[in-house]
Order: C-alpha cells, then sequence, then structure tokens
C-alpha cells in the first residue's frame, strides 16, 4: 500500500515520557548486529516508496505513555513486506504524521513521524502496546523521564486506557448477564467482539485478552451460577 492522502488535524494532545530503547534503531547498542543503526539502512528503502526520512535524526525518540496502551489505524504512509536485512524476513512498516515538543517548551514544536514495525513482522525489539517510536528532527541531549507533548490525529492514533475501558464495559454488561444469565456466554469471543462492535463498539479497542477478563469478571459478578475454569 503506498502513501494515502488525508488531511492531517492534529486535535489530540498527549504527555509522554522518554524513555532508553533498544538501541538498535540509532546503532548504539554494543551488541547491535547494524552499528549503523536501523533506520540509516531503511531511510533509501523507504524514500523508494516516497518516504523522505532525512530531515529526521536517524534514531527514534521513545515515548512512554504509561499505563495507556495505543492503536493506530488508516497510516499516512506504509510499506509491506520491506526486505531491508538478510538476518530475517521482510517487515511492514507503517508511519503518521505527528507534532512534538518537550513540555518545558525549550524548543519550538516540530513536525515528526511516529514509525511502527508491525509486531507481527517483527522478530525481536518488540515494543510495549504504551510505547511510540517517533522519528523527529536533532533535539539535543535528551534526559531519560523527560516530558514531551505529542500532537496527533485522535480519530487514527488513539491512546487508551484499557482498565478504565474494563470497568465501563463492566458496568454496561451489568444488566444484560443478570437478564441473560449463562445464556449470554454462548457466544465465542469473536461472537462477542461481533455483538460489541453493534451495540458498544468503544469496548473493541480492547485486546483479546482484557475481554476475556471482563467476561469472566462479569461471571463471577452478576451470575448465580460458579465460573467454569478456562482452559
Amino acid at each position: 500500500m503506498g502513501e494515502i492522502t488525508m488531511a492531517t488535524d492534529f486535535q489530540a494532545a498527549h504527555i509522554g515520557r522518554c524513555v532508553a530503547g533498544h538501541g538498535v534503531a540509532s546503532g548504539r547498542a554494543a551488541d547491535s548486529p547494524y552499528p549503523a543503526g536501523t533506520i540509516s539502512l531503511q531511510a533509501p528503502l523507504f524514500a523508494r516508496h516516497g518516504i523522505d526520512l532525512s530531515p529526521y535524526q536517524q534514531a527514534t525518540l521513545n515515548l512512554d505513555f504509561s499505563p495507556g496502551e495505543w492503536r493506530l489505524r488508516q497510516p499516512d504512509h506504509q510499506v509491506e513486506q520491506l526486505l531491508w536485512s538478510d538476518r530475517h524476513p521482510p517487515e511492514t512498516f507503517s508511519f503518521w504524521r505527528c507534532r512534538l515538543q518537550p513540555l518545558d517548551a525549550r524548543l519550538a514544536a516540530v513536525d515528526g513521524l511516529i514509525y511502527y514495525p508491525h509486531p507481527e513482522t517483527k522478530q525481536a525489539h518488540h515494543q510495549p502496546a504504551a510505547l511510540l517510536e517517533v522519528l523527529a528532527p536533532p533535539l539535543g541531549a535528551l534526559v531519560p523521564g523527560e516530558q514531551f507533548h505529542l500532537w496527533v490525529d485522535g480519530r487514527r492514533c488513539r491512546l487508551i486506557q484499557p482498565a478504565r475501558l474494563r470497568a465501563r464495559l463492566l458496568e454496561f454488561l451489568k444488566f444484560r448477564v443478570l437478564a441473560a444469565q449463562e445464556a449470554f456466554f454462548l457466544d465465542d469471543p469473536a461472537g462477542f467482539r461481533r455483538w460489541l462492535q453493534a451495540h458498544w463498539p468503544e469496548a473493541c479497542d480492547l485486546s483479546d485478552h482484557d475481554l476475556a477478563l471482563t467476561l469472566d469478571q462479569a461471571r463471577a459478578l452478576y451470575t448465580e451460577l460458579p465460573m467454569p475454569p478456562r482452559p
């Protein structure tokens, strides 16, 4: 898939904390098989797909938004099955435009790119769902723990709070489970997700694991039968 052309509206602002990464994107890790860094190796290949990384430092800024989790869709750019190394199979990459600025405003806001190697095609150095890797112009010396404003298109880059969303879903299910009892739980996980999509789509941002935990809690709280063991 090539570049997606759409108007980007940075209407959603979040605060993330700078954390140390694996040191592979920049090549700083002592055990990295890519001394020049993965970004420098990938940049010429991305350029062939119309993605210019020359304005950005050849390293990623790692921003932690714990306890939130990111849900990303409809990227500005996507490159599928890019063979950029002979050490592992091809990977798929997506990018979203963003803006960022240190929280203390020591620098003006700059344009950046969210850099997202798809985890299903990536063999190592996976990132937690609360973390974003961002490509940005050189920002000078960074201190671990330094905070940044990040502006994104909230329609396509959503930061959710799973614990809060699970609590709201549990309350949403309460009277439905009380009325149906064990019959409410006869559907399979995919069927339950389809039901949520029709009745409360916001809950579909939860992972399958979080949905299963919420169902278990609803069964324990709102039914009169003991909860069967989960296989």
